[in-house]
């Protein structure tokens, strides 16, 4: 989808939070008694809107020139088959969406990576890509839903993952996770346990 309409990764990882940090909380009420508009019932096409207005909000906070609702209507078109949705579904979803965007993983992981580039030469040796795959294998996995509660601890984790991944063992000398921890306000616990989860699912075989 990102490739279709083109988008910068910020508006993609922004879209992601949304996602994430507004349906798996929403799923997990549903099984009680919280109703929400997206889940009146859950299907593939009402998941797919969801998905696409996240998109959408994101292009509009982030973006010079956001999407129009035109060229989201003709996507949409494209991969919702269950179900034909208008201009004013549209509308409608994204005002009933609860907007907030003070904690996106991305944002603080691209100022997390900067900050250690400028304090340390070991920065050189991470690539913001690679942190990007982290981040698109872990919102790829359902397992992983439980570490969205928190952003910034998020955003640290992913990036000591990234560090022991891509910076040569003799050169771990610099001490990441007390740097992150001080810088997030995390706990030597909390990304240690973060990190290991991260590393298992992102380093771990695949099935065949």
């Amino acid at each position: 989808m990102k490739q279709q309409l083109q988008v910068p990764p910020i508006v993609k990882y922004t879209a992601f939070s949304f996602f994430a940090e507004r349906f798996c909380p929403i799923i997990c009420r549903y099984f009680g008694i919280t109703r929400h508009w997206l889940l009146q019932p859950v299907t593939e096409s009402n998941l797919q809107l969801f998905a696409l207005i996240a998109i959408w909000i994101s292009s509009k906070i982030h973006d010079s020139r956001p999407l129009t609702v035109k060229k989201l209507k003709i996507l949409a078109d494209k991969i919702i088959h269950e179900q034909h949705y208008t201009t004013r579904d549209f509308a409608e979803a994204v005002l009933n969406f609860e907007i907030g965007t003070s904690d996106i993983v991305f944002r603080f992981l691209e100022d997390l990576l900067i900050q250690l580039k400028e304090v340390a030469t070991i920065g050189d040796h991470m690539n913001l890509e690679v942190c990007m795959d982290i981040m698109d294998l872990l919102y790829e996995k359902e397992e992983t839903t439980t570490l969205y509660t928190s952003s910034h601890s998020l955003a640290a984790s992913i990036l000591v993952a990234s560090y022991v991944i891509m910076v040569p063992k003799q050169r771990w000398e610099f001490p990441v996770i007390p740097w992150v921890k001080y810088g997030m306000a995390c706990t030597d616990e909390e990304i240690i346990q973060v990190v290991t989860y991260i590393l298992k699912h992102v380093l771990q075989p695949s099935s065949c």
